[in-house]
């Protein structure tokens, strides 16, 4: 077994190696200075530990984030450079997770894993964890996408009195985003598969998270009016990530479901990347549950890719100390 030591993770000497795990790890590009900055504003939250060697090289890392609504939940990952795997390098960071986190009062941990990688199951499965949803991955081609056939569904909900509009249009006044915010909040709770628990603790919450978010693009997140009575009756956001787009959240008001509302303001939104973010690929997930969302994405022209199993445990109550800032393994 390697000699290492587990430490508090220091921002100006390792965040440039996490930040290249966290892209392995997330599948997307994540930058040193963009980790540091979420690093800052979440500090409170977060704690992290790096496997050192001997000699000073980083073998692997965890970082848990407390859930901004229920402290007592905490969500993390845990890496290993492959070539160090299978030294008992990725159990001893668990073990010290679990200690450090429980002993700060955690009482649920949660993980993802990649669903083609049965192997970092496995890892959990052994430690407690067992599946709570699957989340599918999907993507879609704008090159060869097709939105013309839509044409006449716009045209005719338009004549019904539907305003198909964007945050950008509306000014993204606070008025608009309270709206935005009941909206996204009670479509979010009503889609399938989902637990009915809230995103945000309230308006504020939303704002800061959403709204002055880096990503928060007004024009990429289109809405939906009921002309008739004022009403939000439905949403999809997009942005831009690296090379692709990424379509947040699309949702219908139960009210108003069974009028194709979520297939045209999702085409609307789709025409918004292709044609104004200027991207070729747009990617999007849903839980396996929300049959009917996915069933519109596939006559969109989305296709499968790799999705994510959410893994929970619960823990039991602490019963030491917290572990050690420092501690040598081997």
């Amino acid at each position: 077994m390697r000699s290492f030591v587990l430490r508090p993770a220091e921002p100006d000497h390792d965040f440039g190696q996490l930040a290249a795990w966290f892209s392995l790890l997330e599948d997307q590009t994540t930058t040193e200075p963009g980790l540091r900055r979420y690093y800052t504003a979440e500090q409170a939250r977060i704690t992290l530990r790096v496997a050192e060697a001997e000699h000073g090289e980083l073998l692997g890392f965890w970082w848990a984030e407390r859930d901004r609504l229920l402290s007592e939940r905490a969500t993390f990952f845990l890496f290993v450079e492959p070539e160090e795997r299978g030294q008992g390098i990725g159990g001893a960071l668990y073990a010290n997770l679990e200690q450090t986190i429980g002993a700060a009062g955690a009482a649920e941990l949660r993980v993802s894993v990649w669903d083609d990688q049965p192997q970092d199951r496995a890892f959990a499965e052994h430690r407690g964890f067992s599946e709570r949803s699957h989340a599918l991955a999907m993507s879609l081609d704008l090159t060869t996408f097709d939105d013309r056939p839509y044409d006449a569904v716009i045209a005719r909900l338009q004549g019904e009195g539907f305003h198909f509009t964007s945050m950008a249009a509306l000014g993204n006044t606070e008025e608009a985003q309270r709206k935005l915010y009941a909206l996204n909040d009670t479509t979010d709770r009503q889609t399938l598969g989902a637990d009915g628990a809230p995103s945000w603790s309230s308006f504020e919450d939303f704002q800061q998270g959403v709204c002055r978010a880096d990503w928060y693009k007004p024009a990429g997140q289109m809405v939906v009016i009921d002309t008739a009575t004022g009403d939000w009756a439905a949403m999809s956001a997009i942005s831009r990530f690296d090379d692709h787009a990424y379509n947040l959240h699309t949702g219908v008001d139960q009210r108003y479901r069974g009028r194709k509302l979520a297939q045209v303001v999702k085409v609307i939104a789709l025409r918004y990347a292709r044609d104004v973010l200027q991207v070729a690929a747009v990617r999007t997930h849903h839980n396996s549950k929300n049959l009917p969302m996915i069933a519109i994405d596939r006559k969109l022209g989305y296709v499968l890719a790799r999705g994510t199993w959410l893994l929970v445990k619960e823990l039991a109550p602490p019963a030491g100390r917290l572990g050690a800032e420092h501690t040598k393994i081997g």
